[in-house]
């Protein structure tokens, strides 16, 4: 082939690090510093979505591992199927491959001795400044690597020095290479699709785009977490059918036993909107529990807010007076946690401005103010909220959340009169 390889492995979507109770956007980190750096140093770069393999190590990645001229691998959250890959790689080749991984994230095992290459995640976003920081360098790495192939960085070919790596033909190698670029666009194309419908409020095309991407990926658990999302926010046929067919589509995530902080937070928002229809104390304690892990795992501020909500709900239909203190003293413990935690982000003006999340942080912040007794603020973070490019939908969300919030405090001037 005319053009040089750059195969590249790594996870997929949002994956949480629960170490450092951070969820990263390893899609963000692909296409903000690796393929701008693959591509500026003139190689091919072909992305090795662990998605697309289902956990299977195949003839095709096994080829790739092989035959690609640079193998980048990040290992950022310790991914298993990465870190796997990675070793095959060592073991077939003496050189041209780079490692990397977000920098407060820990090795999955001894790697301390092998050179990494370190970069600042935001958690869902790579700030522009780091982004074209750590391009630059990995660009660098990638022409030093390719420029100087005698150089080892196999541990197992320096610790082995006279061991020979094996020779394969390029037989198939190209036809490979084409059929995993098709799937790979294939695959985003219905993931951006899904995106741009949920944006637009369009959920039964949203739907359909994650149904064809959940069945390519084999029900890849970033994928199915979207297609929850979409499914009970349609509504169709009926509110309460699609919270119920949601729950289903959510079932292969184990979302009673999961750590992970976005299906706690989906099924939590399906249990209690059940709880509105239905009236169930049953539901509105599975969305207190959901809600409570989520908050609970990484102080997630979507979590906390909704855990808040539902615990002044409990409080509400508590016939136990110290029942009702302890559920409303909770509530009020919780969001002047979130206050605390989101403070420390807003002061951070430039990472703010880098984060896709800035308008649900201004939501959380604006609802939380309220349900303290404090107008001055949340009318602030209101206002920034609404100056932001909003869906109906995240409006709506919004409204229902200021809603709760004005009668949190006015039963907690009760409760403290």
């Amino acid at each position: 082939m005319d053009q040089k390889i750059c195969f590249v492995v790594m996870g997929f979507g949002e994956k949480t690090d629960y170490e450092l109770g951070k969820t990263f956007d390893l899609d963000a980190t692909f296409e903000a510093i690796i393929k701008p750096a693959v591509e500026e140093a003139g190689l091919k770069c072909v992305r090795a979505d662990e998605i697309l393999h289902s956990g299977i190590i195949d003839t095709e990645m096994y080829m790739m591992l092989y035959r690609a001229d640079l193998v980048i691998a990040d290992i950022t959250t310790g991914n298993v199927n990465a870190v796997y890959e990675l070793g095959v790689r060592h073991a077939l080749r003496p050189s041209t491959t780079i490692i990397m991984k977000e920098k407060d994230g820990k090795f999955s095992f001894d790697l301390d001795h092998t050179s990494t290459f370190q970069y600042e995640h935001l958690g869902k976003d790579i700030g522009s400044r780091e982004a074209k920081r750590a391009s630059g360098v990995l660009k660098d790495l990638i022409l030093a690597a390719v420029d100087d192939q005698q150089k080892v960085d196999s541990p197992v070919y320096t610790y082995l020095p006279t061991l020979k790596h094996p020779m394969l033909s390029e037989q198939e190698f190209q036809e490979k290479v084409e059929e995993l670029e098709e799937e790979s666009e294939r695959l985003h194309t219905f993931l951006e699709s899904g995106k741009a419908a949920l944006n637009g409020s369009d959920f039964s095309s949203a739907i359909t785009f994650y149904k064809l991407a959940a069945k390519m990926t084999q029900q890849e658990p970033s994928v199915l977490q979207k297609l929850v999302l979409a499914t009970y926010k349609s509504e169709m046929p009926t509110k309460e059918d699609a919270l119920n067919n949601a729950l289903e589509v959510a079932q292969p995530l184990t979302p009673y036993q999961s750590n992970d902080p976005e299906t706690c937070g989906l099924t939590g928002a399906i249990h209690k909107r059940l709880w509105l229809i239905n009236g169930s104390k049953d539901d509105l304690e599975l969305a207190i529990t959901q809600y409570g892990r989520g908050f609970e795992i990484r102080r997630d501020y979507y979590n906390g807010e909704n855990y808040a909500a539902c615990l002044d709900i409990l409080a509400e239909h508590c016939d136990d007076s110290n029942e009702i203190i302890y559920n409303r003293m909770r509530a009020n413990k919780v969001r002047l946690a979130i206050i605390e935690s989101l403070k420390k982000v807003i002061d951070d003006d430039e990472g703010l401005k880098e984060r896709s999340d800035r308008k649900w942080i201004l939501a959380s912040l604006s609802n939380c103010y309220l349900a303290i007794g404090n107008d001055k603020e949340a009318n602030v973070y209101e206002e920034q909220f609404l100056a932001e490019k909003l869906a109906d939908w995240e409006e709506k969300t919004f409204d229902e959340g200021k809603i709760a919030a004005q009668e949190a405090f006015e039963k907690l001037k009760i409760l403290n009169n």
